[in-house]
């Protein structure tokens, strides 16, 4: 309980004592009422406060205004009717135990998502004259050495220069086992390091960081609001005046009829203390409270997860997903591709390696990387010029002065340059030596372990349609998605074929179901921005990703895609659960109310206990099953 909480405690135990106390003081008429608002100024004079602030920014009908009006005139109907103020003082005093409780529940899930998110590095160690300085990160520039000891938080995202150690990623990617990491390794910021000292040679500052952007993407989430959310704000726009002026009609037109054409007495005490009853039942708080709080426990749950959605409109998106559409490497790959075989012509396997490795230095795709590595010798790339590297087809390149092309077979076919089909399975990479065709290297990507799991998953989930999109051949593609349990497969794409494929499935699908795509968030940006939802995978400190998806998985476990399906339903229902609750119950008490059949007691504790319930049931969204 936090300071403004526990001062809002006293104030009720003073209110409550003192009018407790007044029940036992035999005094009436004006000493009665100077008594009486002593509990009632104690208990609500912010209350009153907001109120007149409210009515002089001509922003006048909240609930303030109404607690303040209906108070206000049950004190005026004691003052010339009953003599009795008890009734006032204990709604305020009511309101005020609502008020309190939802405080402390809102606080409660902000205080527990924050601890999920508690990765915000205070400060970073630098090595100076043989003893460890401890500054602000933002004072660290790039490529500065620093120093992490064991129970630190890596501050900066950078690479290990010296030491090993297993870190901690649970705060990022909800994964309990710890990762181990050596000389050599890239790490990232908002990790624990739970052994060895790691010295870290940092790749960014401080506010690109892995760190710094999870935080950012957090805070700014609450400013994209949902439709629901927006309809409650547009709701209780509506709404508020709309029973203060029922409120007003109830109190004067009634009597008004009775006395001018039912020659009835016009009971306006009757009448005056159902329109504050009526009032009181009707402050929207349990709405305007609870539909906002669900939203905020269902980001916070999924950031438990390891799954980080930018507002509440994608959360909401993301639980009418109806289509997954996958990439295939790095998403349901692990996109660390080996060089299985070389199948060559008069070359030899290593020159034909060789050269591979030379024409594809300039590359930073995985394959290229892959050819590197089967190399296995540094990269001379003064023997390469006029490097030419063809979207979707491959590379050609002069090598130590001949022409080398290294592609698929859309290159070849391109270059009018007769090639041979491999009978392997895997990514083929032909060559062509000054014209002539001189083999093919087969390359290969293993799937991640949970690949079919999460399909399965989200077959269960009630996803209706799964597809990959690829620009591998058609054999590895469809021995991908057969092995996986796809729907739909589509091979051999450029990343515009990839769009344009989007763009069909987007007129295919039924109109109430969203498409999702799934991709590694670099070289998927184009998709991923075009989908109804975007989800970036296997993305951890990835810019492109971030910027461009709607939702990060901060690992690279597809399974997390059901799970992120799964949240975002559960905290919908819950959602549409209070509202239809609130509004229910509302809606029956203002027409007890307005019968006489609810005095303002009830309407208290029915305006109070709604707001809880809500509230409680807001909080379920903060909690996740495991798939």
């Amino acid at each position: 309980m936090n300071k403004k909480q526990r001062k809002m405690l006293i104030r009720i135990l003073v209110s409550a004592v003192l009018l407790i106390g007044l029940q036992f003081v035999p005094v009436s008429g004006l000493p009665r009422l100077v008594l009486y608002l002593v509990p009632y100024l104690v208990i609500g004079y912010d209350i009153l406060r907001k109120a007149g602030q409210g009515i002089l920014n001509r922003q006048v009908f909240d609930e303030n205004f109404l607690m303040a009006v209906a108070t206000v005139g049950a004190i005026a109907i004691g003052l010339f009717e009953s003599g009795d103020y008890t009734e006032a003082v204990a709604v305020m005093l009511f309101y005020q135990v609502g008020e309190l409780f939802q405080s402390y529940a809102v606080g409660k899930s902000r205080k527990n998502i924050s601890a999920l998110m508690d990765i915000r590095p205070d400060y970073a160690n630098l090595e100076l004259d043989g003893q460890l300085v401890r500054v602000d990160p933002d004072e660290v520039e790039t490529g500065t050495v620093i120093v992490v000891q064991p129970g630190e938080k890596i501050p900066i995202d950078g690479v290990i220069v010296e030491g090993s150690a297993s870190l901690n990623t649970s705060a990022l990617t909800g994964e309990s086992l710890p990762r181990d990491v050596k000389e050599g390794d890239e790490v990232i910021s908002g990790c624990i390091n739970m052994t060895g000292v790691l010295k870290i040679r940092t790749s960014k500052e401080f506010g690109e960081s892995t760190v710094s952007k999870v935080l950012e993407l957090v805070e700014n989430s609450s400013s994209r609001k949902s439709r629901s959310e927006n309809f409650i704000s547009r709701f209780a726009r509506y709404y508020t005046p709309a029973v203060c002026y029922s409120a007003l009609a109830l109190a004067i037109l009634p009597p008004a009829v009775r006395l001018l054409f039912l020659g009835l007495t016009p009971d306006w005490y009757v009448w005056i203390y159902r329109a504050l009853t009526f009032l009181v039942i009707s402050c929207p708080c349990a709405l305007v409270i609870s539909i906002p709080l669900s939203f905020f426990a269902g980001i916070g749950g999924a950031s438990r997860e390891g799954i980080l959605v930018k507002g509440s409109n994608y959360l909401e998106t993301l639980s009418q997903t109806g289509y997954v559409i996958f990439d295939k490497t790095g998403t349901l790959t692990q996109g660390v591709f080996e060089v299985n075989a070389v199948h060559h012509n008069k070359m030899e396997e290593k020159k034909l390696l060789e050269y591979a490795a030379l024409a594809e230095s300039a590359s930073s795709h995985p394959i290229s990387k892959s050819l590197k590595r089967a190399y296995g010798e540094e990269i001379d790339r003064s023997r390469v010029s006029e490097i030419e590297e063809i979207s979707g087809n491959g590379v050609v390149a002069k090598v130590d002065g001949r022409t080398v092309a290294a592609g698929n077979a859309k290159l070849m076919k391109r270059l009018d340059i007769p090639y041979h089909d491999c009978h392997r399975t895997g990514t083929i990479i032909h060559m062509a030596i000054d014209g002539d065709y001189a083999g093919h290297i087969v390359i290969s990507d293993r799937l991640k372990d949970t690949s079919a799991q999460a399909i399965r998953a989200l077959k269960s989930s009630g996803v209706s349609k799964t597809v990959m999109l690829t620009g591998d051949s058609r054999r590895v593609a469809e021995e991908t998605a057969s092995s996986l349990g796809i729907d739909e497969v589509y091979s051999e794409l450029l990343p515009g074929d990839k769009v344009a494929k989007v763009e069909e499935l987007l007129a295919q699908k039924p109109p109430k179901e969203k498409l999702a795509f799934v991709g590694d968030g670099i070289n998927d940006a184009p998709v991923l921005s075009r989908a109804d939802i975007g989800i970036a995978m296997g993305a951890l400190g990835s810019d492109a990703a971030i910027e461009a998806a709607d939702v990060v998985l901060m690992d690279d476990d597809p399974l997390k895609i059901a799970k992120a399906i799964r949240i975002s339903r559960k905290c919908l229902r819950i959602v549409y659960e209070n509202i239809v609750f609130a509004i229910g119950i509302k809606l029956i008490c203002l027409v007890l109310g307005a019968l006489g059949l609810a005095n303002m007691w009830l309407a208290i504790f029915a305006d109070v206990g709604v707001m809880i319930l809500a509230v409680l049931n807001a909080i379920r969204a903060l909690f996740v099953k495991k798939l």
